[in-house]
């Protein structure tokens, strides 16, 4: 709480008065008389918190002396007298049916996993990132190979290793980066120094052609209202938009003609 002439001279006394006031203050607050007092309540919700109403990824620690929050002050972004500790990511065990490599505006390549779905941390799991070539060599990943998944964040699901024993050599075979785009064939680039992949032709590429449209009718550059992905995908294929210049090109007979 902040402000002056406060009921008492401890967070968490305050925080209990604020909630006798009507404010609304979590239900799981607990003061702890010395760090292992800290340590077991982390161990308790690591366990529990699967049977709450809504999904937590870790616990916030605070110091409860109004006078050392103040000796120890604030960072540019941060207070200095809380910290947040996160819990370990749920993983979980799932086969490698397949990859995709997408093609984003900017030319970049991305592998997506393409798994057999398996439940993690609340939701069904389909797909994982696998990020770029070194990625994908330090994995040494195999086609029909079960992977270990996790969600980075509880958000994003990623592949974090391979259980090899479980590796069939009778079906499973290497993965190898891909050394062409998939969409236009062009020869892929690395600069020295990066790990991603790139398609250099920029101006025949169709994803990254959709991809830069997309961005320019986009709420924050253009904000095009009557415009959307939707839209640019059919005036694309069309033959009616093939650079941002086309679009104040349209009229309506050209559109109505298709």
């Amino acid at each position: 709480m902040l402000g002056e002439n406060l009921s008492f001279n401890t967070h968490y006394e305050n925080l209990r008065k604020a909630k006798e006031w009507g404010f609304k203050i979590s239900e799981y607050m607990v003061k702890c008389h010395d760090i292992d007092g800290v340590h077991e309540y982390i161990k308790t919700w690591e366990k529990d918190r699967d049977h709450l109403d809504f999904d937590i990824d870790g616990v916030v620690i605070k110091v409860n002396s109004d006078k050392q929050q103040q000796l120890l002050g604030y960072t540019a972004k941060s207070p200095r007298w809380a910290i947040a500790y996160k819990f370990k990511a749920e993983n979980v065990s799932t086969k490698l049916l397949s990859i995709d490599f997408q093609v984003g505006r900017t030319g970049a390549i991305t592998p997506v996993a393409n798994l057999q779905p398996v439940q993690l941390a609340g939701t069904v799991v389909k797909r994982a990132t696998l990020h770029n070539a070194d990625q994908i060599e330090k994995l040494g990943l195999y086609y029909n190979d079960f992977v270990f998944v996790e969600k980075g964040g509880e958000i994003i699901p990623k592949i974090t290793g391979v259980d090899v024993e479980k590796r069939d050599i009778s079906i499973a075979h290497k993965v190898k980066y891909i050394l062409k785009c998939p969409e236009c064939g062009t020869l892929l680039i690395r600069k020295e120094g990066e790990t991603i992949h790139y398609c250099p032709n920029e101006t025949g590429c169709p994803p990254q052609i959709k991809g830069k449209l997309e961005h320019f009718i986009s709420r924050k550059a253009m904000n095009i209202e009557s415009l959307g992905e939707g839209k640019i995908e059919i005036l694309y294929d069309k033959n009616l938009v093939k650079n941002i210049s086309d679009l104040y090109d349209l009229t309506s007979e050209k559109t109505f003609r298709y």
